[in-house]
């Protein structure tokens, strides 16, 4: 996949498009959407990334659309647990909800400008060391089961956040506000300027986002090569995801199954990967350096297929069971009455 300058160019243009409607339309007058708001702005987003999957189709053909659009929605998918993660933040610095929009915003800016150099520096392993998939294999597969253990263990989001060494650095370093100023950065007070809360808030969310990319980049990759489709479907997913904050804020805890849905889908592209690398082996101590015909690769359309399914069934099957569980709390409830009626 060739792609021209002015691919890189249109897609750098779409970001700051939607940027600048963000700052202007939801920013510059700071308000905390209702769900009838967000639920819009989030439709769109979804659609402009799938919409932009036809592009891809127009210019580049079928094969990499396919490919664009599996990395989009696991990249979706995968976006869910930060959210998780977004809304310990903000109740952790306790963000008054009408500035959340604007931290989130310059937070997910700070992400995937960081994705990109992350995404450049993994291309460029991949094109020099194919046997990396070896090891971006191996790191999903130990991810899938971490999420899988993470699914039994927890029983609800932990409440509390913990500042990485950065974050902490900056508090010890910056002369700081006691509180928030509104929604502004810095604040000019006796000659000094100082920075508010709302810049560690930021830098938190961002940092926050790099850790995931641990996870969610090597898994786009063993989806697609191409550094182009990797940071497209990272952008159209992660963009939306603050007006998807505010649509799932509190409803993300229904998602039950989630943990189980997301290890699936790390453990069908980790295998993905690893049986890529066997294919196309080239370490001397496996088969005298020589690719493992029998190694089967798995294409675009069954993992397209596979993780559309995943994505069904996980939340059909956490909705079902949060709606039992009510149902069945509720009738408890309705039989105690009547027996403390009859008493």
């Amino acid at each position: 996949m060739d792609v021209h300058l002015f691919g890189w160019l249109g897609l750098a243009a779409v970001v700051l498009a939607l940027v600048t409607i963000d700052v202007i339309g939801h920013v510059r007058t700071p308000h905390a959407p209702g769900l009838k708001e967000a639920a819009w702005w989030s439709a769109g987003y979804v659609l402009l990334g799938l919409g932009f999957s036809l592009l891809i189709w127009f210019f580049y053909g079928g094969v990499y659309a396919g490919e664009y659009l599996a990395g989009f929605l696991t990249e979706k998918a995968l976006s869910l647990d930060n959210l998780f993660v977004f809304i310990i933040i903000m109740n952790s610095f306790r963000v008054p909800r009408q500035f959340q929009q604007k931290a989130l915003l310059f937070g997910i800016l700070i992400a995937l400008v960081l994705r990109l150099v992350f995404i450049l520096l993994g291309a460029a392993l991949i094109s020099s060391f194919s046997w990396v998939f070896y090891i971006f294999g191996a790191w999903l597969l130990w991810t899938a089961w971490t999420q899988a253990k993470e699914g039994v263990e927890d029983d609800g989001i932990d409440d509390e956040y913990h500042e990485n060494g950065f974050v902490r650095t900056m508090r010890r370093v910056l002369p700081m506000t006691d509180g928030f100023i509104g929604q502004k950065f810095l604040h000019r007070h006796g000659g000094r300027t100082f920075v508010t809360p709302m810049v560690l808030v930021v830098f938190a969310l961002g940092s926050a986002d790099l850790m995931f990319a641990f996870d969610s980049i090597p898994a786009i990759f063993g989806l697609t090569k191409e550094p182009y489709l990797v940071f497209a479907a990272n952008t159209f997913a992660l963009l939306g995801l603050r007006q998807l904050y505010f649509l799932v804020d509190g409803l993300l805890e229904k998602l039950v199954y989630l943990h189980y849905g997301l290890a699936a889908i790390l453990a069908f592209i980790g295998a993905k990967l690893i049986l890529h690398a066997m294919h196309e082996n080239n370490l001397a101590f496996i088969n005298g350096g020589q690719g493992l015909e029998w190694a089967p690769e798995i294409g675009i359309v069954p993992s397209l297929v596979f993780i559309l399914v995943t994505i069904v069934i996980t939340v059909g099957a956490s909705l079902w069971k949060t709606w039992r569980d009510t149902s069945a709390d509720t009738e408890a409830g309705e039989s105690q009455a009547q027996v403390t009626k009859a008493r």
